[in-house]
């Protein structure tokens, strides 16, 4: 007989009331009194897991059952029967129980609490847990559903390349991909001597090529791994973390703005309506106000701010902050949680940054001063996204880039895309991970990654 997913018993239970199903997963717990007992098992394929009842009479191995430890794994034959007065609808009455693979005492997750830091060091495990069971089935369901807004938008899917020669912010730190002797101190660099005729990375970003992608389909988004190399070790940071980045061509920067809030709003409906045990366990037991909250995203109109209107309420306050603002200075997480949570409390739109705190590709304003861009701040998090409309005129391209010291040979094709059919066009970068530490209540991005690659951190 086939394995059963538990998943198709929670959606259908009564197509298999009384009827035999084989079910196979790992024991969460498993308890009994020496004539009969209880088997809390999942199989990965829903966030619920099923009640398997055994019984010494029916089950030839119940002693070896009944000793089973958190994490073992075994096979199930048993009747399907409803149980509307306890906790759990249905459960399996077990006609034999097999033992595929029965853990020792000395697996890591036999007690039931764990700290996050704990679980950080034993992160190829974690995904059995509770917590980060749900937390990866957010993450997938999130993905799928980012996936799909823009493709019902009819944007194209594009893959960006992982390595680059060129640095789009124009001063991110990079990780240099080479095939030459790291180990030999002599030997000076010769670019002929590198399997690409030059200095490469790992990208911080696919917007430049995506740029390119956007001027032949229209409309485009690439969504992948992308890497810095800050030595950073904020609860907000990590060195490879996953980016989504549209890029439309003929929008201005309130039609990017309009773009941002309906993803938004699309994407954390999506995820309630998708997710409901899982965010269920998120509201009870990671933030009793995480629904509320979110409910106040998708019913709220996102706010919109200039960049100097914000630095003038800033100022108001400056004594409550650790890193005092003036106008030109660039806005700290701190302030950017003051303006979401204490003067709007909700999302907001912060536009027109000053020129030489935002990369170069951003179209300059009639003022000289600053540019059509955009941060879009949550509440509880500060900026998960950043974006902009792009400057479309060559000469004005490459007088910033002469005064940011860019070389135009590092950028000739992305320079060039301004001299063949340029258009009005804009686009945005979305921290996946941290639009997931909002959905989920979670509070360090480490716990939304499955392998957190941070500074000192790169076990597995």
């Amino acid at each position: 007989m086939k394995k059963l997913d538990i998943k198709l018993l929670h959606d259908d239970v009564k197509s298999y009331v009384d009827k035999e199903v084989v079910v196979a997963g790992w024991v969460k717990s498993c308890r009994g009194n020496g004539s009969f007992g209880f088997i809390d098992l999942n199989d990965g394929t829903s966030f619920k897991g099923v009640q398997i009842v055994f019984n010494k009479d029916k089950i030839k191995n119940f002693e070896i059952v009944e000793k089973l430890n958190t994490g073992s794994a075994i096979m199930c034959t048993g009747s399907v029967v409803l149980t509307p007065e306890n906790k759990q609808p249905f459960e399996i009455q077990a006609n034999s129980v097999t033992v595929i693979s029965a853990t020792d005492n000395e697996y890591p997750l036999q007690k039931k609490k764990h700290s996050l830091e704990f679980l950080r060091e034993i992160a190829y495990l974690r995904p059995r847990t509770n917590l980060f069971n749900a937390v990866f089935r957010v993450r997938s369901e999130l993905s799928f559903l980012l996936h799909e807004f823009f493709n019902k938008k009819g944007f194209v899917y594009v893959h960006t390349p992982i390595i680059t020669s060129s640095d789009c912010e124009g001063g991110s730190e990079l990780f240099r991909v080479t095939t030459q002797d790291i180990y030999d101190k002599e030997k000076k660099f010769d670019p002929k001597d590198e399997l690409f005729g030059k200095k490469t990375y790992l990208t911080p970003t696919g917007q430049l090529e995506g740029e390119a992608c956007a001027a032949a389909f229209g409309k485009i988004y690439t969504f992948g791994p992308t890497f810095r190399a800050e030595n950073s070790n904020t609860t907000r940071h990590l060195n490879e973390f996953w980016h989504l980045e549209p890029e439309v061509s003929f929008m201005d920067l309130n039609g990017l703005m309009d773009l941002e809030e309906e993803m938004m709003k699309y994407i954390i409906s999506g995820i309630i309506k998708k997710c409901p045990d899982e965010m269920a366990f998120f509201n009870n037991f990671i933030d009793k106000g995480l629904m509320d909250r979110l409910n106040n995203v998708i019913h709220s109109d996102f706010a919109h701010i200039t960049y100097t209107e914000a630095i003038e309420i800033l100022k108001k306050n400056n004594n409550n902050f650790a890193y005092k603002v003036e106008w030109g200075c660039d806005i700290q997480t701190e302030h950017e949680r003051y303006l979401s949570e204490v003067i709007f409390k909700k999302p907001v739109f912060v536009t027109d940054y000053p020129k030489d705190i935002k990369a170069f590709y951003m179209k300059i304003n009639d003022d000289g001063k600053t540019v059509r861009g955009c941060d879009l701040l949550f509440p509880g998090i500060g900026e998960v996204t950043g974006g902009s409309e792009r400057e479309t005129d060559y000469n004005k391209l490459k007088k910033i880039m002469d005064e940011k010291n860019l070389k135009e040979e590092d950028y000739w094709w992305y320079m060039n895309l301004r001299k063949f059919g340029s258009v009005e066009h804009s686009g945005f970068g979305l921290g996946f991970e941290r639009i997931l530490m909002y959905i989920t209540g979670i509070s360090n991005i480490r716990d939304v990654i499955l392998f957190p690659r941070t500074p000192n951190n790169c076990e597995y």
